[in-house]
């Protein structure tokens, strides 16, 4: 088994002070990816032709393309620039689908008409079978209709198509962590994310499912008032229970030994385990996350603690070097 990576007093993007990056205000969804970065900056500008050479050389690559087009179709002009490339490229399917999931951003934000986004993840469905991409959109408009059984329909053909799609195992986690709960170690989001866990090939970074279910009951109980804000000095009740423990240390050891650098939303999986083993109180191990993360924070899971996220990861990141 590899070893844990090197803790440090400070992050690859820290200053040579030490001290933590000053808060920017934002948070990058691109997470690194340099040819995201440069497609999206020239869709800002309502220039298609980037993305357009992104999304080929992609191939079939299900979760970086899925990450790279839900990406690109956030930017605001995004369905305006889609819709010059469709008119220019009939019948394309990287153009319809990058149209479909800006217009589903669009409906999130109260800007669209949800009916349409849908019918045009569907037919971008229809110019490329294969493509989970599409069902993606469709499952992002499914959650904001609020929790749904298990699985949802959309969900069973997203996952024919790419069985360990890391974006929409995330999804549904999430809406089945808000249905009725159950004891404090016992809840069908835990179930589900480690049967999703369990099947996956040992390689698969679904193998940090279970820490992301436990993230978002954890979510729905703060918010709630069932649970405190963390992650604190303190360990949190909700992350030191029997079950709590095993998810922590299996996520960990398939962290240390299987770590995919090139995976395009791993940083999400990484910010996860580093929140689980602040509130845990496990510092060596959340120091060791923290130095990997380096400038790549996410918002998701630190807002889950009714906090400023930005804050939040600050506030666990130097505790854990602290203690670690």
């Amino acid at each position: 088994m590899t070893p844990p990576p090197p803790v440090t007093d400070r992050a690859p993007s820290d200053p040579p002070g030490g001290t933590a990056p000053a808060h920017s205000g934002t948070f990058d969804a691109a997470l690194g990816d340099a040819e995201l970065l440069s497609a999206r900056a020239a869709l800002a500008q309502g220039r298609w032709q980037s993305a357009r050479s992104l999304l080929p050389h992609t191939g079939d690559d299900w979760d970086r393309r899925g990450h790279r087009v839900t990406v690109l179709a956030a930017e605001p002009g995004a369905h305006t620039a889609a819709g010059r490339w469709l008119l220019a490229e009939p019948g394309s399917a990287d153009a319809a689908t990058l149209l479909a999931l800006a217009l589903v951003h669009r409906a999130l934000r109260g800007q669209e008409d949800p009916e349409h986004a849908r019918a045009s993840c569907h037919t971008a469905a229809g110019l490329a079978p294969a493509d989970p991409t599409p069902w993606l959109g469709l499952l992002l408009l499914t959650r904001a209709d609020g929790p749904a059984p298990e699985p949802t329909a959309v969900f069973k053909e997203l996952r024919a198509r790419h069985p360990e799609h890391h974006h929409a195992h995330h999804l549904l986690i999430a809406g089945l962590a808000e249905r009725p709960p159950g004891g404090r170690e016992s809840h069908e989001a835990y179930d589900a994310a480690e049967r999703a866990a369990a099947e996956a090939p040992a390689d698969s970074p679904l193998a940090v499912l279970p820490v992301v279910a436990r993230a978002e009951r954890h979510r729905v109980l703060a918010a709630a008032g069932l649970a405190p804000a963390v992650p604190g000095p303190a360990p949190c009740a909700h992350w030191t229970g029997p079950r709590a423990r095993r998810v922590l240390r299996a996520a960990f050891d398939w962290w240390l030994e299987w770590e995919h650098d090139e995976h395009p939303r791993r940083h999400i999986d990484l910010n996860h385990l580093a929140f689980a083993m602040s509130a845990a109180g496990r510092g060596a191990e959340a120091a060791a996350l923290f130095h990997r993360i380096g400038p790549h924070v996410t918002p998701a899971p630190w807002s889950y603690t009714n906090q400023d996220p930005w804050t939040a990861f600050h506030q666990a990141r130097a505790h854990a070097l602290a203690t670690g």
